[in-house]
């Protein structure tokens, strides 16, 4: 029960800011759909739930999506640039980046930020949970990469492990 109401709470608030319909309807709505997640979603270890990690968890909530967006706009100036010359310099491949992460939790969020820059695209993840990505250019990605999920696993394990 603790579990189920551990999923489903901040499935429902998701649910209520994305839709942004107060409405009595709309609420029931989204108890009945975020239960029904919670209740699919694998069994697995949540981290016991506390409310003195909220402030924590909020904080490098926070931090993470910064470094996601300023990942995302450096990603988008890297790949405008690439785009725009004529000689088109792109140098393409796939590096391995090991996301560090204990959880599987934190290895897909890693992914998911990578995805979502522009000109990388994790296109394979092993068991171990490293991430295969696809960059147009190796070089320059590789050492930015690095750095970035140093930073990503920094908040990802402050808000999951």
């Amino acid at each position: 029960m603790k579990r189920l109401l551990q999923l489903s709470i901040p499935l429902f608030l998701v649910y209520l800011a994305l839709t942004g319909n107060f409405e009595l309807s709309n609420l029931v709505v989204g108890a009945i759909a975020a239960l029904i997640v919670s209740l699919l979603l694998p069994k697995g270890e949540l981290p016991p739930f506390s409310l003195k990690r909220i402030p924590g968890f909020l904080a490098a909530g926070i931090g993470y999506m910064w470094t996601v967006a300023i990942d995302v706009i450096r990603g988008g100036i890297s790949t405008a640039r690439i785009v725009l010359d004529p000689k088109l310099p792109i140098n393409p491949g796939i590096i391995a980046i090991p996301s560090g992460s204990k959880s599987e939790l934190g290895t897909a969020l890693s992914a998911h930020a990578i995805t979502l820059s522009p000109g990388e695209l994790v296109v394979a993840i092993d068991d171990e949970g490293v991430m295969y990505t696809h960059c147009l250019d190796v070089t320059d990605t590789e050492k930015f990469i690095e750095k970035a999920q140093s930073t990503r696993k920094n908040f990802l394990s402050k808000m999951f492990e």
